[in-house]
């Protein structure tokens, strides 16, 4: 009899395998031979003190860099093997920054426009798409307005908004709210978790902040470059 779809398990978006990472011809090890699975549309936070190698592992799955061994793969096709990481990055995965990143000069419509072009999107298909994330994450008053403008909890979420043009099945967020006060941190992560369970996004997201790591379904700990316990929170 064949099973019911309902039932189905998610499919594996990231796996890794033996993972390592060395820095000063090996004198650094950031990870040591990590293995994990993230299925489609789980919230992942990976925890951990400064230096137990979570950021060293968000930037492997974001293609930022590469492992010294072992393998990593993207729905099931070994990354060290795509040709174009530019264009993985720009199609499949949102950046999420503690710094922001936003252009300075630029304003917030035109920050977020910046993954678009290039990806298809007419001008009038930007702008429409610009307003529309605008409004989700409630900055629809300060479209016009440089960052220098924005509290900082307005500029993470204009971050947001632009990590979300490309509507990129995949967000990794690296402390997004490590520049933030707990009023507006907790804002963040209620747009995050809204998005997430809205749209099935895969989020993975970095802290060392146990409170906010709370809000995700999974839980990876690390310490000394190795994943020590993961587990599935309440």
């Amino acid at each position: 009899m064949p099973g019911n779809p309902s039932l189905a398990q998610p499919s594996v978006i990231f796996e890794a395998s033996g993972l390592t990472r060395e820095f000063d011809d090996g004198r650094v090890a950031a990870l040591q031979g990590v293995d994990f699975k993230i299925s489609e549309g789980e919230f992942v936070a990976v925890v951990g003190s400064s230096g137990s190698g979570k950021t060293t592992l968000l930037n492997m799955l974001g293609l930022l860099d590469s492992p010294s061994s072992g393998s990593l793969s993207y729905r099931g096709r070994d990354m060290a093997c795509l040709s174009d990481p530019a264009r993985y990055r720009g199609r499949e995965i949102g950046f999420i920054f503690q710094a922001f990143h936003l252009l300075p000069t630029f304003t917030v419509a035109e920050n977020v426009q910046i993954p678009m072009f290039g990806q298809g999107f007419s001008a009038a298909a930007r702008t429409a798409r610009t307003a529309e994330l605008l409004e989700s994450v409630g900055l629809s008053h300060r479209i016009n307005h440089l960052p220098v403008k924005l509290s900082g909890g307005e500029r993470q979420r204009a971050a947001i908004a632009r990590s979300l043009a490309n509507r990129p099945p995949v967000l990794l967020a690296d402390e997004p709210t490590g520049n933030l006060d707990s009023q507006n941190a907790a804002h963040v992560m209620e747009i995050l978790g809204q998005l997430q369970r809205e749209h099935g996004t895969t989020l993975v997201l970095v802290t060392h902040d146990h409170e906010i790591a709370a809000h995700a379904s999974r839980l990876l700990r690390m310490k000394d470059g190795r994943i020590v316990s993961d587990t599935s929170t309440p």
